[in-house]
Formats: C-alpha cells, sequence, structure tokens
C-alpha cells in the first residue's frame, strides 16, 4: 500500500538537483512560460500605492478581486473565499466537509495526486481508491459501487493530474448525485481548466448543487505557483464555516499578489491562453512521438500537462527514477508515487522548453 503521510516532490527534486550530470525537470508543474502583462503592471502600480494598501486585505479576500471572481463564475460573491493557493481552497473544502458530514471517509482516484491522499491523512479519515479506466478516466457506476453510508467527500480533479482526463458535465453531474445520495460533498478541483485540449470540459458550478465546491487558482494558468492567489467557491450553507477556519489558519492572504491578479484578470485577453495551450499540444504531440520512438505506453492527456508513460520491464519505483536521473538525465515522479492502479508508470510534467530534449534522451537510453 502506498503511504502518503510524506511529500516525496521533493525528495526527487533533491535527487536531481545533486545529481552530476545535467538533468531536465519534469518533476513538478512549475509552467516555464511568462505571466500575463497585467500581472505585472499590477505590481508596479501597487508599489505606488499609499501604506495603508499594504495593510491587512479582508480575510476571504478582496472585495474586487472576489467580484471579478463570482462574475466570472456566476456565483454570489458571498460564495468566494481567496485562499492561499488551490491548495488551501481544497483542504478547507475537505476539513469542513468531513465536520459537517456524517461520515468519516473519502473517495478518492487511483492515480490520485499524492497531496489529496496526504491532506485524508492530516483530517485523519479514511481514504478509499477507486481506480480509474484506461483512459484515465473515473466511471461513476465505479464510485456509486465504492460509496456507502460512511462517505464524507468525494475529491475529483480535472483536467486531472496525473492521467491528463477531461470530465464533461455529464460526468460531473453523475459524481455529484453519487455524493448527495450518500450525504457527502463532492470537491472538484479545476486548477488546469485553462488546459483543456478535448473541448469537454465543464465546470462542476453548472450543475448549480448544493452539495458541490469547486476550486481553483491562477498558479498555472498565469504562470505564478508563488503568488499562492487561489480561490474556492463553496455552498451557502458552508461558507461561514470555511472562512472561520481560513481566518484562523492564514489570517488572510498576499494583498499585493491578489492586487495584481486583479490586474491580470481584467486585462488579460483569451489569446495568452490560447496560445499557452497550442504551445503545450505541441510539446505533447513531439513528447509522445519520442515515446513511440522508445516502444512505451503512455495515456495522451485530454488536458493539463502531464504524461504518463509505461517502459517494458522498468516499473515507476523511486529506485528506477534515480536510474533515469543518473544515467539519462530525465526527472519524472514515480507510478507508486499516485497509486497502486499505475504503480509501473512514470508522470513527466511537460512544463520545460527542453521536453523533447528529455523525450529523446528517454528513447536513447530505452533502445
Amino acid at each position: 500500500m502506498v503511504s502518503y503521510r510524506k511529500p516525496q516532490f521533493f525528495r526527487v527534486m533533491k535527487y536531481a538537483a545533486e545529481a552530476d550530470r545535467d538533468v531536465i525537470d519534469m518533476v513538478s508543474g512549475n509552467p516555464d512560460w511568462d505571466p500575463p502583462d497585467g500581472l505585472r503592471e499590477g505590481l508596479r502600480a501597487y508599489a505606488d500605492e499609499d501604506s495603508s494598501a499594504f495593510q491587512y486585505p479582508a480575510s476571504h479576500g478582496l472585495r474586487a478581486l472576489r467580484e471579478e471572481i463570482a462574475a466570472r463564475r456566476g456565483v454570489d460573491v458571498g460564495r468566494v473565499v481567496v485562499t492561499n493557493g488551490a491548495g488551501e481552497a481544497n483542504h478547507l473544502a475537505m476539513a469542513e466537509g468531513l465536520a459537517e458530514m456524517s461520515g468519516s471517509e473519502v473517495l478518492l482516484t487511483d492515480p490520485v495526486y499524492p497531496y489529496y491522499a496526504g491532506r485524508a491523512n492530516l483530517l485523519n479519515a479514511d481514504a478509499r481508491f477507486v481506480p480509474v479506466d484506461d483512459q484515465g478516466r473515473l466511471d461513476p457506476a465505479d464510485v456509486r459501487a465504492a460509496a456507502s453510508d460512511e462517505t464524507a467527500l468525494i475529491v475529483i480533479n480535472s483536467p486531472n493530474n496525473p492521467t491528463g482526463a477531461v470530465y464533461g458535465e455529464d460526468r460531473k453531474r453523475a459524481l455529484a448525485e453519487v455524493a448527495a445520495d450518500h450525504d457527502a460533498l463532492l470537491v472538484s478541483d479545476e486548477v488546469y481548466d485553462h488546459f483543456d485540449y478535448s473541448g469537454r470540459f465543464a465546470s462542476a458550478l453548472a450543475l448549480d448543487a448544493e452539495n458541490v465546491v469547486v476550486t481553483n487558482a491562477v498558479s498555472k494558468s498565469m504562470a505564478v505557483t508563488g503568488f499562492r492567489v487561489g480561490y474556492g467557491v463553496y455552498p451557502e450553507w458552508l461558507v461561514d464555516a470555511v472562512r472561520t477556519r481560513h481566518m484562523l489558519t492564514n489570517v488572510t492572504g498576499s494583498r499585493p499578489a491578489q492586487h495584481a491578479v486583479l490586474r491580470a484578470l481584467e486585462t488579460t485577453r483569451p489569446d495568452y491562453y490560447a496560445t499557452t495551450r497550442r504551445m503545450l499540444e505541441d510539446r505533447i504531440d513531439a513528447f509522445t512521438d519520442a515515446l513511440d520512438a522508445a516502444g512505451a505506453e503512455y495515456t495522451e492527456p485530454e488536458g493539463a500537462f502531464y504524461v504518463m508513460a509505461r517502459f517494458d520491464g522498468f516499473p515507476g519505483t523511486y529506485g528506477n527514477v534515480e536510474r533515469l536521473i543518473d544515467e539519462a538525465g530525465v526527472a519524472g515522479m514515480p507510478g507508486e508515487a499516485f497509486g497502486e492502479a499505475r504503480g509501473d508508470w512514470f508522470r513527466f510534467a511537460l512544463v520545460t522548453p527542453r521536453a523533447t530534449d528529455a523525450a529523446d534522451r528517454l528513447a536513447e537510453f530505452f533502445a
């Protein structure tokens, strides 16, 4: 059984950084492209503000930023809480969901982004894993079969990390119905919503359901993971408890970062996101072409920017990740870090301009 009690990303990144050779880093999802111009404009403008603007913002976020998010998402501004990245938005949803619902079980996908499982451990919840299909998608029928009266949370992520699967409205509606039938909360992490190559993505907010939380951030879409500006859209019956937990945990978020993100949201045209998608699609195509040359099995992502690959006779263990770093000069994550269903696989983040070079190195290594 996989242990999620200690985050493993930095373990691999540290090993790669200490390697005695050139290593292409494909471990974590840190975008390598520039943020929109409005972000830097917002930071410059903020620096010239009166000192009163350098004090605490409202705990749940700048009013103007929450209004901008609410307008884009078609929800009441009172449901929006600005958080310390999507990670905190997810943590708040899971913590309050477990506090409010009668059960103590969290249903997660297998493979799963490890931090969801780690949070379940941190919150003393019982994690249960539902394997995805060959395309990396979660079947609502399998979730229904796994759910019980003990189920308090169903956590999904689409576009998905690590499989790249995209869930449309029908699939999300079916998952929300499973959650409702078991008095559970559906938590839908949509942080990769701008990276949908299938045209099938739909936000769970379209369901207008009382048992759904949607979390998001600008970390990936604007290439500012270090700004830590995320948000959650919570049901009216839950949002007050979420605000309280957020305030007691963080007091508030970064005011300059929120100010800059607001300016970027107001000024960034759709072309910015479209250009990024095209660049990533080109990387995915080139990377998977090279994987074909290496004789690898892989999932071609419908969204996000990760590729999972399996090399015959070379399972996705930490030991083999270290071998790839030492002998091929490519750092990825082992499949076993994400669960058992894809334990023989590796996950590569295509957020480097050297993605094609990395694939060529893998092809040479496995030749």
